[in-house]
């Protein structure tokens, strides 16, 4: 069953950008932290960004500056736009939800950023 819906991946040039999304609105539980991850082939998968309840940001030092995380608490959606895109953000981004009063979280499908030379 589908709890998280992705959107807005695709292909860009180096230092444009894109918009991703995350519709959480399917888990009925109250959400602590909302995020993105990604993995790029052969390496781990890492923290982009990470939003909490109250709005408490933390984000990789290698998009500091060039991406911003929001969330809407109210339909429970997270977005990251990423601006100034390079070519080592190419990866699949992941949304990310832990839940409020449990250890329960969810992953999305992924979305595949490809940002050419």
């Amino acid at each position: 069953q589908v709890q998280l819906v992705e959107s807005g991946g695709g292909f860009v040039q180096s230092g444009g950008s894109l918009r991703l999304s995350c519709d959480a609105s399917k888990i009925r539980n109250s959400i602590r932290v909302m995020g993105w991850y990604r993995q790029a082939p052969g390496k781990q998968r890492e923290l982009v960004a990470s939003i909490t309840i109250a709005g408490t940001i933390n984000y990789a030092d290698s998009v500091m500056g060039r991406f911003t995380i929001s969330r809407d608490n109210a339909k429970s959606t997270v977005f990251l736009q990423m601006n100034s895109l390079k070519p080592e953000d190419t990866a699949v981004y992941y949304c990310h939800v832990q839940l409020l009063f449990s250890n329960l979280q969810y992953w999305g499908q992924g979305t595949q950023v490809t940002v050419s030379s």
